[in-house]
């Protein structure tokens, strides 16, 4: 659940960075950091805190150079410190070297006890320092074999950009979890998260980093190569769900599109007699969109949501904490009064946000609320970079769809099928997605028996 965004050959490096980081900020809100390359030495700036709030003009004037990395934050792996906050910048035998991840890996905790025992000593919590030290203790002459070494070694999700002093490299694994795509403006070359990055600062799209590629950019050029062993696709269908920006194009295809075909086919799969279909903003408008067009039913806006309050709000006394839905959305009796009302939502977690949704759009007086999930039940936790909790805590993983309409108070609940998820995003039996959140089938080896064996919690 991170972001990150790096240019090669232009003057503004660290300002495009900024820029870029900004059109990210959805990826992550943790932290932020920038690292520029004057051409010998390397720069960085890393807080805790929105992008915004992170730069200051000072601070980007102390980025100098033609190139840059930068990452905004949200923590699958570490706690959330500036110990953690990356891009991290370190100074090896090879030299500086700095690198920002998106993405989780899941053999972390074995790669860092094997190299404890050979004198590495960790600065952090995050998973990416142990792709530093194995990169600081492979045999090779080249960065990209360094490199390549190092990550032959690691299982699980990530999308990296590695700077060097006169080089930007990026990486994707093998299956494709995370997106990275590549663009260029003028005579500069951009990697970013999402193509919304790449429209902010007015780059051109040139292709998507292919699953398994290094893309190598230096004074001569673009190097590409597929060092790692090929497999099969395992695209994060969740990233089309909900994490990435609708306006952004993401394995090839626009994301606001693809979740009205999601909406369009819940409607088919999960219909109902109602009056009115409105959206949990913002990630629900879309599907709400697709859902209303599909049904013939009128489509409104009935919730709104506060651009003020960040997922970072802390409530601050517990005999108020049910105020937290409250300050981020807010019903409008006007639209809802007297109506039956379908709720589209992208998912549910535990639950609870969705039942302080329901009974808010009842207290304004609607007569029926038919909550639509435009994704199939989440009863797995996701070990590749979406920080989703313990099985135990996915209200779906131990209850029926009748229990937890009950739990969340609405007249009906209705999910999308996964054969309808594979339809709508164009993956018909190809299996070129990872859909593990929902289906349990995970494609590297991530489960611990303990999480076979979880107890399901109780409703209250």
């Amino acid at each position: 659940m991170c972001g990150i965004f790096g240019i090669f050959g232009h003057d503004e490096a660290a300002n495009l960075t900024y820029l870029g980081l900004h059109a990210l900020q959805h990826r992550g809100q943790e932290s932020a950091g920038i690292v520029s390359s004057d051409g010998e030495a390397l720069h960085a700036h890393r807080q805790m805190g929105l992008v915004a709030d992170v730069f200051s003009a000072e601070a980007l004037a102390k980025l100098p150079g033609r190139l840059a990395i930068g990452q905004v934050r949200y923590s699958t792996a570490g706690v959330s410190q500036l110990k953690n906050a990356q891009p991290f910048m370190v100074e090896y035998a090879g030299g500086g070297l700095a690198i920002a991840h998106n993405g989780n890996l899941t053999n972390a905790d074995k790669l860092r006890e094997t190299l404890g025992k050979r004198g590495a000593i960790f600065q952090s919590d995050s998973d990416t320092e142990a792709i530093i030290h194995l990169i600081a203790h492979a045999h090779a002459a080249s960065l990209e074999d360094r490199i390549s070494q190092a990550l032959n070694q690691v299982q699980g999700a990530y999308s990296l950009l590695i700077l060097a002093p006169r080089k930007l490299v990026a990486i994707r694994d093998s299956f494709g979890f995370r997106p990275l795509v590549l663009g260029r403006l003028k005579n500069a070359y951009v990697v970013a998260s999402e193509t919304t990055a790449l429209d902010l600062i007015e780059a051109e799209f040139i292709r998507e980093i292919e699953p398994g590629e290094m893309l190598s950019i230096d004074e001569a050029g673009l190097h590409a190569t597929h060092p790692f062993p090929p497999t099969r696709l395992g695209r994060c269908v969740f990233e089309h769900v909900y994490f990435a920006k609708p306006d952004s194009t993401l394995f090839g295809e626009s994301v606001y599109e693809i979740r009205k075909k999601l909406g369009r086919q819940l409607a088919r799969e999960q219909p109902v007699t109602a009056d009115l279909v409105i959206a949990v903003p913002d990630s629900g408008v879309p599907a709400a969109i697709g859902y209303a067009q599909q049904s013939g039913i009128p489509y409104d806006v009935g919730l709104i949501r506060s651009h003020y309050v960040g997922r970072t709000f802390i409530e601050p006394q517990q005999s108020i904490r049910h105020f937290g839905v409250k300050l981020k959305l807010s019903a409008v009796r006007e639209v809802l009064r007297g109506k039956r009302v379908v709720v589209v939502d992208d998912s549910i977690v535990r639950g609870t946000t969705s039942r302080k949704i329901v009974k808010m759009i009842k207290d304004t007086g609607a007569t029926e609320v038919h909550l639509r999930i435009s994704s199939p039940p989440t009863r797995w936790p996701c070990f590749y970079g979406i920080d989703t909790p313990s099985r135990q805590e996915l209200i779906a993983s131990s209850h029926s769809v009748e229990e937890i309409a009950k739990y969340v108070t609405a007249d009906t609940l209705g999910y999308l099928s996964l054969e309808g998820l594979g339809a709508a995003v164009g993956d018909r039996g190809s299996s070129t997605f990872c859909n593990a959140c929902f289906s349990g089938h995970y494609l590297t080896d991530t489960l611990s028996p303990p999480l076979r064996h979880e107890q399901p919690r109780a409703l209250a």
